[in-house]
């Protein structure tokens, strides 16, 4: 007896252990992904914002524009983005898995070409300021591939194949709309950011479905069948909507600030927010792998299992953000300086929007579980933070108004908005998820502390010191080497380390 008990504890670790190094894995691979994806975006952001054919204004129209085509793609996957790995689990060796998509896929393909046509026909959510041409009308096409490009990486993610995502996302999406805003300055200057940004898309696509197509084929013996496609929609609303709103935090402050303040703050404003988007892909680069470990996790109902993933997890994310944010925060000016000397204003909001992903790491790991255990009370929680952070983007910018100041003051107050609401969700969704695993979720360890000390006195001495091209091309070495060398030291255990070893999984 006493055998078999040892040989059954043997085996949960051996499980835990494998997916804790698929979670390395996956997080290894996207993490590679973030530098490449950062070395992308600067250039689209450099041409954007000095090009004369484009600048702050342009590009705000431009954010203003793609607030409402990522959002309605977002609700056209129907959940699938994270719905598809329960339903792949759930289906397995009973379905073909081609079969399982399908039913998803064409769900997403009929609800986003009808949001597409409507969004054609009705231009005026997407340009508050009523200033487009035609082509950009036309940006509306990008809704259907946005969407199934969700749906075959998520496919992809589910078997553990995160390259394809990488590939999709860090290379030739970036990339494409880099090159091709600038081959546009001399071919379509009025309407280059559209047909740039529909390029990427279009590139990244067919990135997505050749790996998707080999592995999975087409689909066996199957019809379409209306009344599970009801179901279907019925069933993932709610993970339908928790993705849109996780998503909508990160936009609805840029929709306020476009019928509220001028383009060009916009344009500032949505420079900031990709260059602090960088280390949010973070969150996204575990989000494929999570979703099946956990998945797997709860049909056994190994609940400390599923603790301990998200922990470990959300402890990565919070360690690397933290770093990336102190490195891009402390010599902000010389940061949004690159982009253009009317960017500079845009500092105090770029501190916000690091800070805010920083405290939403949280949050982000904790919903990775809830979207499957408590999917209503989970979208009842986003709700309320969306919420919160609309009445506060809002109060913000008016409060900024009726103290006389100018607009960039009013995009740093919808940032800072942002981040209260999502370290007030962090909060929430821990102990939510806490209470249904009867397990502590917790990611914050004060080793973290002891690491941004050598790193903010680093950054200080750089931008004191050294001038600006010195202080970026040192400086942010510099805070990233020292944070990163405590957090090795002090923070790291054997399971951390993993995050760094090419660990072979079962």
């Amino acid at each position: 007896m006493s055998e078999t008990v040892s040989r059954d504890e043997a085996a949960a670790e051996k499980r835990e252990n494998d997916d804790i190094a698929a979670l390395a894995k996956g997080g290894r691979t996207n993490f590679f992904g973030f530098f490449l994806r950062l070395a992308a975006r600067i250039p689209f952001l450099f041409i954007a914002g000095r090009a004369a054919s484009y600048g702050p204004a342009a590009l705000g129209r431009f954010a203003s524009a793609l607030v409402v085509i990522e959002l309605t793609s977002m609700l056209c996957t129907m959940g699938e983005k994270r719905g598809l790995a329960q339903r792949l689990s759930d289906t397995e060796g009973q379905v073909h898995p081609a079969n399982v998509i399908a039913d998803g896929t064409v769900l997403a393909l009929i609800t986003s070409c009808a949001a597409a046509l409507f969004f054609y026909l009705v231009p005026e959510p997407m340009f508050p300021g009523g200033n487009y041409s035609q082509i950009d009308r036309l940006i509306v096409i990008a809704i259907p591939p946005l969407t199934l490009t969700e749906i075959w990486l998520a496919a992809l993610a589910y078997r553990l194949r995160i390259s394809p995502t990488v590939w999709a996302r860090a290379i030739v999406e970036p990339w494409t709309i880099s090159i091709m805003a600038g081959a546009m300055i001399w071919i379509a200057p009025e309407s280059g950011l559209t047909l740039a940004y529909l390029s990427s898309i279009f590139a990244a696509a067919l990135t997505a479905f050749i790996p998707f197509f080999r592995e999975y084929g087409l689909p066996y013996a199957w019809r379409p069948r209306p009344g599970e496609m009801h179901r279907l929609a019925v069933r993932s609303m709610p993970i339908a909507l928790a993705d849109a709103i996780e998503w909508g935090t990160r936009r609805v402050d840029i929709l306020l600030l476009g019928f509220l303040a001028p383009p060009s703050a916009v344009g500032v404003y949505y420079a900031a927010q990709q260059v602090a988007s960088l280390p949010q892909k973070l969150k996204t680069s575990f989000e494929p792998v999570l979703g099946p470990v956990i998945t797997r996790n709860l049909k056994k109902k190994d609940y400390a299992a599923i603790a301990s993933q998200v922990c470990q997890v959300g402890f990565w994310i919070t360690a690397a953000q933290a770093g990336i944010a102190l490195a891009l925060a402390i010599p902000g000016e010389g940061v949004m300086g690159l982009i253009g000397r009317e960017f500079v204003g845009g500092t105090g909001a770029l501190a916000f929007l690091l800070a805010a992903e920083v405290v939403a790491a949280t949050a982000v790991v904790s919903e990775a579980a809830l979207i499957y255990m408590a999917r209503v009370r989970n979208l009842v929680v986003s709700l309320l933070t969306i919420g919160l952070q609309a009445v506060l983007t809002l109060a913000g910018i008016l409060l900024m108004q009726h103290l006389g100041f100018n607009s960039l003051y009013q995009a740093a107050a919808a940032a800072a908005a942002l981040m209260l609401a999502l370290g007030l969700a962090s909060i929430v969704k821990s102990q939510m998820l806490a209470r249904l695993l009867d397990q502590k979720i917790n990611n914050w360890r004060w080793a973290l502390i002891w690491a941004a000390v050598p790193a903010v006195m680093l950054g200080y001495l750089a931008t004191q010191y050294l001038p600006e091209w010195a202080e970026l091309a040192f400086g942010i070495p510099a805070i990233l080497g020292s944070y990163m060398w405590v957090i090795w030291k002090k923070a790291f255990g054997p399971e951390d380390r993993k995050l760094f070893q090419k660990t072979k999984t079962a």
